[in-house]
């Protein structure tokens, strides 16, 4: 494009100046213009460094957005220093080391001006500058977005920022600015990020999402103040505060984040009013750190996509909950570490997974005129130290409503705990607690059961409809001789239902201590899909299979015939060295624990839980039973956990098999201060100091399972052999298949088989290829498909209903 000509037009009335000029570049028209001027840039494209340093009106011609571009080779395309106006122009800059429009003094007024540049920053702000942007599009994928700095301010309205290299917006130095109704995505760095000291941000009806980083950054005793904005799709956390920052959310909508929705730290204050958080994939509120607080009034935070509480605070932190919802997540409020607290004041806690309240390691909790509904567990007071107040709260529909344990101290006032399926109230391991005036109905077990001698004090309590009594105090009932019992004063029931006398001892209603060690120190703040087994279900004895049926068993599935070989080859060892030893002989030492190596689907878990029980019916193990852990049992947010979490999974599995599926993942390859190496270091100490108590298998794609042994030689002496599992072939999916469809009363008309064929060899076998999952999904799709076909028949015959087509199959993705 060539360059064009600039119109000025004068707006003083001295005789001695021309009224209007027509000028070959724009620093002579910028240099001819006098304040007030208008200068109306024809369409070209000018290679011109502009400085703006009078009150003029700078604007491309009317009706031909784009027209005119400002395109330098180097340095800053556009300078102002001055209350000038600047409308409809095209920027465009090259310079690394600096903005492609810089806003230096004055107040000056931009509207419709695109940005598109590879420069430090697309607009930049500072100083005294006060700028008013309008309808401004910045598109920087070098740099940031919107850069305001060193004191500088200004508003910016119904802006937007398509693509930046590093943060969308940043606020630095003192600076200032406000935004409204404007839109930043697609940015390398945060949406939002404001640091330092007199930093400051507001944002309103503003939208941040499609960032690479957290969505709103503040840190360095910046502050921020957001309404009515949306941050969503980032990659990492929603909000994130850090060192001393404030942020105020009013009104503001945080979801669809694959981290944490909110995370704060260092003293960091965080104010959240009518505010919505959904679909996080850890924490909605992550709070640590002592005098870090958050405040949560009228807020919403529920639907989360991960295994990970809803509310988190930690090592010191506090946080508080007024008129707040929390639902459809796995674990609602985690308060823990000496110091923590949270308080919950009038708020709802419902279709909760796990644990609605858990308290532990010396944290507190106050909930006032609460309601918890439909939780596995209502509240769980964890170990010494923990403990608060639970006041006027009802618990609804929860499998065991308050759990005290080790040493934990709890006061429970006024309570009502309605229809829960085991305890209303349950007390073991050295537990204490105080339970004033409460009441529960209708439980399925005990109303208040006390085990271990536990140190409780119950008054004026009362239970109704209890199925198997008001009252079990394991140890001998109240004020036993010991004087280590519980203490009940002016406690009544209504006895109603009787007390059942069952022809076996059942289990107890919660798994103790000595059950299980370690199992009621669990701090999960990563969860597995399976719930802790707070409950212990009574299971009926079941008769121990021999080795040669289970062999029979894994002789039947699909393929496999190399991992076939190599179980037999193990367990003709073990049984020799087994018999052997009963002859007096030397029997050869066989390492039990083995690498799975292969993709999804392969049967991988199948054959490990087989394994277990051919060691079990050698004698080798004394269960045999399989505990499938990943990452996200194993390691833990804080210092410490990971430890605590492994040996749980451990102990779970002692007498079977620990099966550790992407065992890789605990050794990821930018670790950093990953706390994935301390599940590991802690999983080598319990397998050398119990060597003969569980058999471990880790399992994974064949070459992260290769590097991961690579790189932790303690781990792979300990592994005797790796056991490769082939894919399925075509063949060998056709036949899983078959198996589903006879399983299933099916049969496959003449042609599907063939039809079979041809789509598991054409199907795409990449990542998301599964396997034998793949070929059960397959099977599950031509059911759909059949369903739909047959519906519409009004007699179906049996060959109708039980047939499936070639015309069944699901179309190739």
């Amino acid at each position: 494009m060539a360059q064009g000509t600039v119109q000025v037009t004068h707006a003083g009335t001295s005789r001695w100046r021309r009224r209007t000029g027509e000028y070959a570049s724009l620093a002579a028209a910028l240099e001819a213009a006098a304040d007030g001027d208008v200068l109306t840039i024809a369409p070209g494209t000018y290679r011109e460094n502009l400085v703006v340093q009078r009150a003029v009106t700078l604007r491309g011609p009317e009706g031909s957005p784009g027209s005119v571009r400002i395109a330098p080779a180097d340095g800053v395309p556009l300078v102002v220093r001055a209350s000038a106006v600047v409308q409809d122009l095209h920027v465009e800059g090259q310079d690394a080391a600096a903005p492609a429009l810089l806003v230096e003094e004055g107040t000056p007024e931009l509207s419709d001006v695109r940005v598109v540049t590879r420069s430090a920053a697309g607009i930049e702000v500072r100083g005294s500058a006060r700028p008013t942007v309008r309808r401004c599009t910045v598109d920087n994928p070098a740099g940031i977005g919107i850069a305001v700095v060193d004191g500088g301010a200004g508003v910016f309205e119904d802006c937007e920022v398509v693509a930046a290299g590093q943060a969308g917006v940043a606020v630095r130095g003192g600076a200032h600015p406000r935004l409204e109704r404007c839109r930043v995505h697609h940015a390398a760095g945060s949406g939002l990020t404001v640091t330092g000291e007199n930093s400051a941000l507001e944002a309103v009806g503003c939208e941040v999402y499609e960032v690479r980083g957290s969505g709103v950054q503040i840190t360095g005793r910046a502050t921020a103040h957001l309404t009515d904005c949306d941050v969503h799709r980032t990659t990492a956390d929603g909000v994130t505060l850090d060192t001393d920052a404030v942020l105020t959310l009013a009104d503001c909508r945080i979801h669809d984040i694959p981290e944490n929705a909110v995370d704060l730290r260092s003293r960091s204050v965080l104010t959240l009013t009518r505010t919505s958080v959904r679909q996080f994939g850890r924490n909605g509120l992550s709070v640590w750190d002592p005098g870090t607080r958050v405040d949560a009034n009228q807020c919403e935070i529920f639907d989360s996509t991960g295994d990970y509480p809803a509310v988190w605070v930690s090592d010191g932190a506090t946080a508080v909950l007024d008129s707040c919802r929390v639902h459809d997540v796995p674990d609602a409020l985690f308060v823990l570490d000496r110091g923590s607290r949270a308080d919950v004041v009038d708020s709802d806690l419902s279709q909760v997974r796990n644990t609605a309240v858990s308290v532990s390691d010396g944290a507190t909790a106050q909930l006032d005129d609460c309601r918890i509904r439909d939780a596995a567990t209502g509240a769980w007071f964890r170990d010494h130290g923990s403990g608060g107040t639970l006041s006027n709260c009802t618990l609804d529909g929860t499998q065991t409503g308050v759990i005290v344990t080790k040493g934990a101290d709890p006061t429970i006032e006024r309570c009502t705990v309605d229809s829960p399926a085991e305890a209303g109230f349950y007390v073991s391991a050295g537990g204490r607690g105080s339970f004033l005036d409460c009441r529960v109905r209708g439980s399925g077990g005990y109303g208040f059961h006390v085990l271990d001698g536990c140190r409780t004090t119950l008054k004026k309590c009362r239970t109704e409809r209890c199925a198997r009594g008001g009252y079990e105090f394991a140890d001998g009932g109240p004020d036993a001789e010991s004087g280590m019992g519980p203490v009940v004063e002016d406690c009544t029931s209504d006895e109603s239902a009787g007390v059942r006398t069952p022809t076996a001892a059942p289990a107890p209603a919660v798994q103790t201590a000595g059950q299980s060690p370690g199992l009621l120190g669990a701090i999960p703040g990563q969860r597995s899909t399976e719930q802790e087994p707070l409950v212990a279900a009574v299971q009926p004895e079941t008769a121990a299979r021999t080795s040669k049926a289970v062999l029979g068993e894994l002789d039947a599935l699909v393929g496999l015939e190399s991992v076939k070989r190599e179980v037999r080859a193990l367990t003709d060892m073990i049984e020799v060295g087994r018999r052997r030893q009963q002859a007096g002989l030397k029997a050869a030492s066989v390492k039990r624990h083995l690498v799975f190596t292969g993709s999804p689907g392969t049967g991988k878990t199948t054959v490990a839980r087989l394994y277990g029980e051919i060691l079990a019916s050698l004698g080798v193990l004394d269960k045999g039973h399989l505990v499938e852990v990943s990452r996200v049992d194993l390691v833990g947010e804080h210092i410490g956990s990971t430890a605590i979490r492994t040996q749980e999974a451990f102990e779970r599995a002692r007498g079977g098999v620990l099966f550790i599926d992407e065992a890789y993942a605990l050794s990821p390859q930018d670790a950093g201060r990953d706390f994935g190496k301390e599940a590991i270091d802690t999983l080598v100490k319990l397998m050398e100091d119990h060597r003969d108590a569980v058999v471990v298998i880790v399992a994974g794609y064949t070459a992260e399972m290769e590097r991961f042994l690579s790189v932790n030689p303690g781990v792979a002496s300990r592994f005797s052999r790796t056991i490769t599992f082939s894919d399925y072939g075509p063949e060998e999916l056709l036949r899983i298949v078959e198996q589903q469809a006879e399983e299933h009363e099916y049969r496959l008309a003449p042609g599907a088989a063939e039809a079979l064929l041809k789509y598991f060899t054409a199907i795409p076998k990449g990542p998301a290829f599964g396997n034998g999952r793949t070929a059960r999904q397959t099977f599950e799709a031509m059911v759909e498909r059949h369903a739909s076909r047959v519906a519409q028949v009004e007699e179906p015959s049996t060959d109708d209903l039980t047939l499936l087509y070639a015309q069944d199959l699901p179309d190739l993705a």
